[in-house]
């Protein structure tokens, strides 16, 4: 589900789907029951208020006949498939009917299915995102200190992550978030959290945690060469995570702007959203692998985590001066100067 500006929820294109089905059922003439499933993340009540009325219609679709759902779904983007066939829960939210005809969908898959409301079923993939999102900017917080303190935050979080009141996943501190789900999931649930009249602390910090990672390389980066005009950076990752194209709030993009408004040249690689990164920056060159980013360059940030990073060696040799900004791990050097972003 799309955000606007202001982080609250783009209902038009779940109305629009639901208005459609409502109007296929009703020109359809259907007399079996038929059951709508939202798999949308919406905010609590959406399914309820606006789907479920929409889809009944003004012309009256026989509500008896219709059940609706909400079945949410926690899918990594590029592992979707692998996911759907291995989750880690099923929630169904829905009368006693509708959830038992969904339920039967994943029938063979070995999991059991969470049985609630549309509302707590909406919200809990709301408190899902949001509770991933706090685990990585705790992370990130927790790798700033550790930095001012001159201790390995990767080692702090694998000895945290062993507690299984906590596990190992989203402790890995960098860079920051991005993505089409966690940074709109929480800015929504922030914002519909103030419509009710709540401003939810912890949540607006782990927004602005994130979006101040970026600036923090930015700020590593001055520390090291000092004003970046007419100083040629190059950008290693532009798509907010690894074997994915898309760079929906990507951390490179902060990262990029603030360089060109600083009158920097910047050269960037990335294995498959150069494309895509280059509608919104036309000005920036695009090199065909890391070795002609790196050309000439005065420094080098690295914002996606792709395995090819991690083997980089001989390459930053191509570099003016080798100066490597880390924002996610990846590289052992063993010349030039290294700083990571937490570590």
């Amino acid at each position: 589900t799309p955000s606007r500006e202001d982080g609250s929820i783009d209902l038009s294109i779940v109305r629009s789907a639901s208005e459609s089905i409502g109007e296929a059922l009703l020109e359809a003439g259907k007399e079996s029951y038929h059951v709508v499933v939202v798999k949308s993340t919406v905010v609590p009540g959406t399914t309820d208020e606006v789907v479920a009325p929409l889809v009944m219609g003004e012309d009256g679709v026989d509500g008896r006949n219709i059940g609706i759902a909400m079945n949410p779904e926690f899918l990594r983007e590029g592992k979707a498939v692998y996911d759907f066939m291995n989750p880690d829960k099923i929630v169904v939210g829905g009368d006693q009917r509708a959830t038992s005809i969904v339920a039967r969908l994943y029938e063979k898959i070995p999991r059991e299915v969470t049985f609630t409301n549309t509302r707590t079923a909406e919200m809990i993939k709301y408190a899902n995102n949001s509770f991933l999102a706090t685990k990585i900017s705790f992370a990130n917080e927790i790798g700033n200190i550790c930095k001012k303190l001159g201790i390995d935050v990767y080692e702090v979080m694998s000895a945290v992550g062993k507690d299984f009141r906590i596990s190992e996943h989203f402790l890995n501190a960098g860079a920051g978030f991005g993505g089409s789900c966690f940074p709109k999931d929480v800015k929504a649930l922030i914002g519909r959290s103030k419509e009710l009249g709540y401003d939810p602390l912890l949540l607006n910090a782990v927004i602005k945690v994130n979006e101040e990672q970026p600036m923090r390389m930015i700020e590593l980066l001055t520390n090291r060469i000092g004003d970046v005009r007419n100083r040629r950076i190059a950008v290693l990752g532009l798509s907010f995570k690894n074997d994915t194209d898309d760079i929906r709030e990507a951390r490179s993009i902060p990262v990029i702007q603030e360089l060109l408004a600083r009158g920097a040249t910047v050269a960037a690689y990335d294995p498959l959203a150069a494309e895509n990164m280059r509608k919104l920056f036309p000005e920036v060159e695009y090199s065909q692998n890391a070795e002609g980013a790196l050309k000439d360059a005065d420094a080098c940030l690295i914002m996606t985590e792709w395995d090819e990073f991690g083997t980089l060696d001989h390459e930053f040799d191509a570099m003016k001066s080798i100066i490597v900004i880390d924002g996610r791990r990846m590289v052992s050097l063993d010349r030039g100067v290294y700083d990571g972003i937490c570590w």
